[in-house]
C-alpha cells in the first residue's frame, strides 16, 4: 500500500468525533487532547455504518476524505507537502 494511500475506518451509525489536532491517543477518535490548543473535533454524522476513507496525501479537495488526488501526485512532490491526516481540519 502507498503511503498516500487514504486510511479507511469502518464507522457504525451515530455521531463521531474525529481528532483535529494531531494529540489523541484514540488515533482517528477524538480523546479530549485538543483542551487548550483552540481547534476542536471534526463531527461527523452517520445514518448507517459505512465505511469512511481519510486523506492521507494533503491533496484532496474534500478533506478530511480521499477523493483519489493521491493517485494524480507523486510520492516526491506529495512527501514534501504531505501532512497528518489530521491537521486538515485546522
Amino acid at each position: 500500500m502507498s503511503t498516500l494511500s487514504p486510511h479507511s475506518v469502518h464507522l457504525e451509525a451515530g455521531t463521531h468525533a474525529l481528532c483535529s489536532c494531531g494529540l489523541s491517543q484514540a488515533g482517528h477518535f477524538c480523546d479530549g487532547s485538543h483542551q487548550g490548543s483552540g481547534k476542536s473535533p471534526q463531527i461527523l454524522k452517520l445514518d448507517q455504518a459505512k465505511t469512511v476513507y481519510l486523506c492521507s496525501c494533503s491533496a484532496s479537495g474534500n478533506a478530511p476524505f480521499c477523493d483519489g488526488s493521491h493517485t494524480r501526485i507523486s510520492a516526491t512532490s506529495a512527501a514534501s507537502t504531505r501532512k497528518p491526516w489530521w491537521k486538515f481540519w485546522g
